[in-house]
């Protein structure tokens, strides 16, 4: 071999002349991949770019800092210099080292490599520039605070050309509640000066690194919160709860923490932890669900929507105020809590109360006639003239003429939406853990607007979630703003319903219940009960199905698009949820 001026640009360049009868491979990818080394009768050159890998690794920075593409490549070669910085293969057979040899320049190693003291370290192996750059990057990424290395002894995997002595690494870092300790194993083979040297290989890092992984201390993507019901269980799994649950930010004055730990990367594998330094957090928040009954109004949800019918249904504690299930169909758009619709004959629980305040009484006689006028014409889902039915009566069989004709002639324009914002909270701004759509009842411009609003239909705009908080308000006679949360800012009413009131609406609800339109879906259901259908019609051949209801301590309200009368499709699936949830 003869020395040759380097070109420029190039460090390590070592040439061989044509008589030398071995030739040094490319390593770990670098030149022509998969190019075997050339036998002729020129002079064959072969570009070791140590040096500048390493510096090119070292401007990468950050995780990819560390990239042991060369710089951690053992080769097959058994042999090299040792001492002389060279990484060519051993000109002749050398005696393999001895156990003691190998102990004892595997002790030296170890202690150089914990020190920090990567000049001496890389000496003691057989290709010291590689190694230097590689021990010099694992001490930059993987910055420990002490870093132990304890030989273990002679390695099972050691052979007698090769002895290998396993070692314990441990290492301790700033803020880690705990020591990062693996076992690894080195081989030691006799460099060209003689001298028992290690053989270097990514595996001396880590059992796990090969050629072109990576080992850096890296920060943790951002933990995601994971929210819970009100009983801790986990939540994910519904189909409506998807694109809520993300949404669901930590409460004030609670902040995400980043974790960090020791990772391993190689192409085309995922990252594997090796250690994790400090772990993330994030706040975790109960909402009020319960997952027991969210269970349920998703399967009842989903068995109304069969054939396409947007559906949603929103179950609610009065005494609380807790949203205790939200489901809806189709997925994408949360109907329950963002959609605005009319709610047919369910608001004249409203309407009722406007005039039960108003002077009318529960057995005053409100005949239910065939038809009226505003001056438009009304009719009834059930035909025929009841001059004898009462107020209670047009209720239960939800009479649209009586309700017309009452409203009409005891309510002024703009009582409906007073008492409607006033008494239950609806049209005030409402925050309840994540975005809604607040219900408006606008001030009717002339008597066919009232007449619409007096029987849920017209410009008013509503949704499940508004709808169970009219029943809830019912039930407990106090309007409470339904919440996802219970750090959510709520809104409160400027008045209260009175407790007359109350009571007559609930006696109202109850015989709904049991002898009116919602006798079929609320059958055999025991405890508190009462309820009110809904039929919203659309202008054309089909007609949207609403329900409101509660039992005991639990408020649902339920609609179906399409569905029909309010006692089919979202009776049925608001009694679902009634049957789970309720006492009794």
């Amino acid at each position: 071999m003869r020395e040759e001026r380097e070109p420029d640009g190039y460090a390590g360049y070592t040439e061989l002349d044509e008589d030398h009868a071995e030739y040094v491979e490319y390593e770990d990818g670098i030149g022509n991949e998969g190019e075997a080394p050339r036998r002729s009768g020129a002079r064959k050159a072969v570009l070791v770019a140590v040096g500048g890998v390493f510096a090119a690794l070292l401007a990468v920075g950050g995780y990819g800092l560390y990239n042991i593409v060369n710089a951690v490549q053992g080769g097959n070669s058994s042999s090299g210099s040792g001492t002389q910085g060279s990484d060519t293969a051993a000109k002749a057979p050398q005696t393999p080292p001895t156990a003691e040899q190998a102990a004892s320049v595997a002790k030296d190693f170890l202690a150089a490599w914990g020190r920090g003291d990567v000049t001496a370290a890389s000496a003691l192996t057989n290709r010291p520039e590689t190694a230097r750059a590689a021990l010099a990057a694992f001490h930059e990424n993987v910055p420990a605070r002490t870093l132990a290395l304890t030989g273990t002894g002679p390695a099972a995997t050691g052979t007698p050309e090769e002895p290998a002595v396993g070692f314990r690494v441990k290492a301790e870092f700033e803020g880690a509640t705990g020591a990062w300790e693996y076992d690894s194993t080195l081989s030691v083979v006799r460099g060209e000066s003689g001298k028992a040297v290690v053989r270097w290989a990514p595996t001396v890092l880590h059992p796990h690194l090969g050629a072109g992984g990576t080992i850096a201390v890296k920060a943790l993507p951002d933990p995601v919160s994971k929210p819970t019901d009100r009983n801790g269980k986990p939540l994910e799994g519904f189909p409506s709860l998807a694109a809520v649950l993300p949404k669901i930010a930590p409460a004030d004055g609670e902040t995400v923490v980043n974790g960090k730990a020791v990772v391993l990367s190689a192409a085309g594998k995922e990252p594997e932890q090796l250690f994790v330094l400090t772990p993330p957090s994030a706040p975790q928040v109960k909402l009020t669900l319960d997952a027991d009954l969210q269970r349920v109004a998703e399967e009842a949800v989903k068995q109304q929507a069969a054939g396409g019918k947007p559906a949603s249904l929103v179950a609610i504690q009065p005494s609380t105020g807790h949203i205790l299930a939200m489901a809806f169909s189709p997925s994408g758009y949360n109907r329950a809590v963002s959609a605005g619709q009319a709610p047919g004959s369910t608001m004249k629980v409203i309407t009722s109360a406007a005039l039960l305040q108003a002077g009318v009484s529960p057995d005053t006689v409100v005949p239910c006639k065939n038809t009226t006028r505003s001056p438009r014409e009304w009719h009834n889902d059930e035909s025929g003239d009841f001059p004898s039915y009462t107020l209670t009566d047009d209720f239960s069989h939800s009479c649209n003429t009586g309700f017309i004709d009452k409203g009409l002639e005891k309510l002024q324009p703009g009582t409906l939406a007073k008492v409607a914002r006033d008494q239950f909270g609806l049209g005030l701004e409402w925050h309840i853990g994540i975005d809604s759509r607040d219900a408006t009842i606008p001030v009717p411009a002339d008597t066919d607007e009232a007449a619409a609003e007096y029987i849920g239909q017209g410009k008013i705009q509503v949704n499940s979630l508004a709808m169970a908080s009219v029943a809830a308000t019912v039930q407990s006679g106090t309007f409470r703003q339904p919440v996802l949360r219970e750090d959510a800012k709520r809104a409160t009413a400027s008045g209260r319903l009175p407790a007359g009131v109350a009571q007559d609406l609930r006696a109202m609800m109850a015989k709904t219940a049991s002898q009116g339109t919602a006798r079929a879906p609320m059958s055999g259901l025991s405890g508190q009960i009462g309820a009110k259908t809904g039929t919203v019609e659309t202008g054309g051949k089909t007609t949207n199905s609403w329900f409101i209801a509660y039992r005991d301590d639990l408020a649902v309200a339920a609609e179906v698009d399409g569905g029909g009368h309010g006692n089919t499709a979202a009776g049925v699936a608001a009694a679902q949820v009634l049957k789970a949830g309720g006492k009794g």
